[in-house]
């Protein structure tokens, strides 16, 4: 079965992930994160993409992006990913031997409001949360080391709306956030689902088709 097309909005933030095949170490040392960050700043530059955030962990990533016109998401992760596949596979010469990631890219949408510094504060805490470092701010693969003064090739976006005061400090919290607003954006990461309010989250499913992500898995329950 073909899978469906996807329906990327412009003027619309989205949080994007992929992962590695395999969840194999694809970023092991330091010029592998740096290659990748150089990738991210040639693709925004070449397809006029505003990243609010990032964060580079060894197996996978985590983006925040906020296109501007319809279709721009798409076409600027076929060439991140294209483009970063080829090199990576130059670089550590392993051109033709297997798949760097695992397939298609995950995104889903999120509004414009609390909701966006929430998923914001989840991707720039990814680090943390994961145990690699004892603060957020310690991690410099991510977008929070440029806010706090890491000379990067990537521009960032001031995004949709301006962020807190003492946001770092946001950030760490967010690694001890309640489950339950942890595990709902776990969900969205995993069905595509919009997260917002629920009136946002009803017009957006229908405006990019994303009406079966908001169903329960599994058969309906046969009447008695």
């Amino acid at each position: 079965m073909a899978r469906p097309k996807r329906i990327a909005k412009g003027d619309i933030v989205y949080h994007v992930l992929n992962r590695a095949n395999g969840r194999l170490r694809i970023f092991k040392k330091r010029r592998d994160f740096e290659a990748f960050e150089e990738i991210l700043a040639e693709g925004a530059e070449r397809f006029a993409m505003r990243i609010c955030g990032y964060c580079i962990m060894s197996n996978h990533w985590h983006l925040v992006l906020w296109p501007r016109e319809d279709g721009d998401l798409s076409e600027f992760m076929k060439w991140i990913t294209v483009t970063h596949t080829g090199r990576w596979h130059a670089s550590h010469r392993t051109v033709g031997i297997g798949h760097v990631y695992q397939g298609r890219f995950k995104s889903f949408p999120v509004e414009s409001s609390s909701y966006y510094l929430t998923l914001m504060r989840y991707v720039e805490s990814n680090s943390l949360r994961a145990g690699a470092v004892e603060r957020s701010a310690d991690w410099p693969w991510s977008s929070l080391a440029i806010r706090l003064g890491d000379e990067k090739p990537i521009v960032l976006s001031k995004g949709p709306m301006d962020l807190p005061k003492r946001w770092t400090k946001l950030v760490d919290k967010a690694a001890n956030m309640p489950k339950k607003d942890r595990q709902a954006i776990e969900t969205c990461i995993k069905r595509g689902r919009p997260m917002g309010s629920d009136d946002w989250i009803m017009t957006t499913a229908a405006m990019l088709g994303l009406e079966s992500t908001l169903r329960p898995r599994g058969r309906p329950t046969k009447g008695v």
